[in-house]
């Protein structure tokens, strides 16, 4: 573990966190197990919130690095990513358009396809469409049929997800989606819940063990389960063939690269009984919580969470100070 006598370039580095967004509460825990172990690496490390004295507070400090610590947008979509180009910071994470792309999940299923990648079918509801719900939900049982999953299009954590395996009202999961704006739809898929991540390094991308995700009895991997001591068990490596999990591997980077993802990303994945894979979803900032998958991943490639955070904002620093920008 880097302790502050061994690191040789310690860093002043602001953890933005919390916002509006309806994931602000896991943006602060993850916010303070970063400060915490970057502290621990030697670095000066203060969190800071995403309101209007934001802006102000970076300027005072003149941080080396900003470590967004963020989930759902703003702070995911490229909106802070912009906001922290425009005041010349360098950042940890994706860049603006890797970072709007992968947040807008009909975006990235459109460029997953192109890259034959498996995904399922899909329908978009937006919210100019919430006065037609009852011929939106009959186009939805025609097309994908009963058994579907319902999802908000730019919100992680499971917020606004409502799974209807053996149907249900879908006009008022419907109208539950949309006050977060539009969602997309989805046949169900009963299978094992399973997440790859992605290290980016100056050696090339490490790939994580893939996991598999266990909750309690016929529960899913909804908000209070991801975030809840003992709410789940993350199973490494997944019990699956050796041939099933390098292609999820193999599924996880090709996604990252095809949406232009840097330094860091989790691949969700349902592996049905029979192996058939289908890709959910990929994070550009993973959650960065106690019961969080992405460190769990990393320190079985021997990254210490002290070590992946040093190692995050260290890239984050060169990148930015060897970029042309910087230079000119």
């Amino acid at each position: 573990m880097t302790n502050a006598a061994e690191n040789a370039n310690p860093l002043n580095v602001v953890v933005l966190m919390g916002g509006d967004s309806a994931e602000a509460e896991v943006s602060r825990n993850s916010a303070a197990q970063i400060t915490a172990a970057l502290k621990a690496s030697g670095h000066q490390a203060s969190a800071v919130e995403l309101d209007q004295g934001c802006t102000a507070a970076l300027l005072a400090q003149q941080p080396d690095v900003v470590f967004p610590a963020l989930h759902g947008p703003p702070g995911e979509d490229g909106t802070v990513q912009g906001y922290l180009e425009m005041l010349g910071f360098a950042y940890v994470g994706s860049d603006v358009h890797g970072s709007a792309v992968a947040m807008d999940k009909s975006v990235a299923k459109q460029i997953f396809r192109q890259h034959n990648l498996p995904v399922a079918p899909d329908i978009l509801v937006t919210p100019d469409q919430a006065a037609d719900l009852p011929n939106q939900a009959e186009e939805i049982v025609e097309t994908l049929g009963r058994s579907i999953v319902i999802k908000p299009l730019n919100q992680g954590s499971a917020i606004g997800v409502t799974p209807l395996p053996n149907g249900g009202d879908i006009e008022a999961a419907l109208k539950d989606a949309l006050r977060y704006g539009p969602c997309l739809v989805e046949p169900y898929i009963l299978g094992r819940e399973i997440t790859v991540g992605v290290l980016d390094t100056d050696q090339g991308h490490l790939l994580h063990p893939v996991i598999e995700i266990v909750t309690p009895g016929d529960e899913w991997y909804d908000y209070n389960n991801r975030y809840s001591e003992g709410g789940s068990q993350h199973v490494i490596p997944a019990p699956l063939a050796a041939e099933v999990n390098a292609r999820l591997q193999e599924i996880a980077l090709c996604a990252h690269k095809a949406l232009g993802l840097r330094d860091l990303s989790r691949a969700d994945f349902i592996v049905t009984d029979s192996n058939e894979i289908t890709l959910l979803e990929v994070n550009s900032l993973p959650g960065m919580t106690p019961t969080s998958l992405y460190p769990d991943g990393a320190t079985h490639l021997g990254y210490s969470f002290a070590r992946l955070t040093d190692h995050l904002v260290q890239r984050a620093y060169t990148r930015h100070k060897t970029s042309p920008a910087a230079a000119g």
